[in-house]
């Protein structure tokens, strides 16, 4: 009976908060709409620490990365390092196969044992494909192995519609990645292995006594370019795969299909000073702090506080901040009982031009339904009297 009466007392309603111009954030992001040119056929600027799509053109389309895929095979050598099964003094063979391999060239000598640290710089300063193969060779018996290993590896970490044929980037109709997936490549890169970073932004290096300069443009401008790496072939145009830090904010951009060396220099530095200029990185709330409080229906307390498992920060352009706007939404009131870590709302954020966000917000503590007159009173006020009676 007491069921019965509870319930046609009961009527959810939904309960909107509406905060105009405030900021709220969650490693969370909003993606723009388009606002920049670029003669590049494909194209994509994020923030590292928000994952931002600042802008994009063609991010998905299917691509010849050139040199841009070595990236991968960086990885690949990367992660023997960070789990001990390598070290930077460890030595790999030159094979016949890696010493007569055309292109860009590290001028290794057939038969003769390099250092990993050497083959690393390498691949990375000069973008050597000779030594792209003797790491794909040493890691995994041959350049086939390795391709295929690649690919595996790549899917595991995120890089959706990339496919690998050979270690270095060589023209092949099926070796493809996206620009996405090289953004996403990047930030991996970036994030899960600071002790090794640094080789990115080497301007040179010289082995058998032949220096060659770094083909990243971006880290001669002054920009606070810091990585990653180039790529170029008569299928692809040149490329770029650019990272720079300003002010404990990190840009990631990819650029490809570009006419000339002068133009992916351009670019590379017009983009990203356009991503710092025209966005910012803006918090609310920081990790487990109370967001908001929502209106219990029939518990032991009136309010339950709500918070993000997470800090929550957002990207968004600067002129769009004071438009932007936070809705909580949730029904209103949440019946008890309600368990803690429980996502019983969401925060709703929007922006002129921007996609929606949605952030699910948990509940902080338990909350008991209490005993049998307390709840009959409740209900009563709350349908003589609305949620104001609680």
């Amino acid at each position: 009976m007491l069921g019965r009466v509870l319930t046609s007392l009961f009527n959810i309603k939904q309960f909107v908060i509406l905060m105009t111009g405030t900021l709220l954030a969650g490693l969370l992001f909003l993606t723009p709409a388009n606002a920049l040119e670029t003669p590049a056929k494909q194209a994509i600027l994020i923030d590292y620490e928000t994952g931002a799509v600042l802008f994009e053109k063609n991010a998905d389309q299917l691509m010849y990365p050139a040199s841009m895929s070595k990236l991968m095979t960086v990885t690949m050598l990367l992660e023997r390092l960070k789990d001990g099964s390598l070290t930077l003094e460890d030595t790999f063979p030159v094979s016949e196969k890696a010493w007569r391999k055309g292109g860009s060239k590290m001028y290794v000598e057939v038969g003769k044992r390099i250092k990993v640290y050497d083959l690393l710089r390498g691949i990375i300063v000069q973008s050597g494909n000779d030594a792209c193969i003797v790491v794909a060779e040493a890691l995994a018996g041959s350049e086939d192995a390795f391709a295929l290993a690649m690919t595996e590896r790549a899917r595991e970490i995120g890089l959706t519609n990339s496919t690998f044929k050979n270690a270095t980037g060589w023209p092949d109709p099926e070796h493809i990645m996206t620009a996405r997936d090289l953004a996403t490549l990047a930030k991996y890169i970036i994030q899960n292995f600071p002790e090794y970073y640094g080789v990115f932004s080497e301007k040179k290096f010289t082995f058998s006594k032949i220096s060659q300069a770094n083909r990243n443009p971006l880290l001669f401008n002054n920009s606070g370019a810091d990585g990653l790496k180039t790529g170029f072939t008569d299928e692809s145009g040149y490329g770029l795969v650019g990272s720079a830090k300003r002010g404990g904010r990190r840009l990631i951009l990819i650029l490809n299909g570009m006419t000339s060396v002068k133009q992916r220099a351009r670019e590379g530095e017009r983009i990203l000073e356009w991503g710092f200029r025209e966005f910012g990185n803006y918090a609310l709330f920081k990790k487990n702090e109370e967001v908001a409080k929502a209106r219990v229906w029939l518990g032991a307390k009136d309010l339950v506080s709500l918070y993000a498992e997470e800090d929550l920060k957002v990207t968004m352009s600067r002129k769009d901040r004071r438009s932007m706007q936070v809705k909580l939404v949730y029904n209103e009131p949440i019946p008890a009982p309600i368990i803690k870590g429980t996502a019983v709302a969401r925060l709703v954020v929007t922006a002129p031009d921007m996609g929606k966000v949605e952030v699910p917000l948990l509940a902080a503590e338990n909350v008991e339904r209490p005993g049998v007159f307390r709840r009959v009173t409740s209900a009563i006020k709350y349908v003589l009297f609305g949620a104001s009676a609680n």
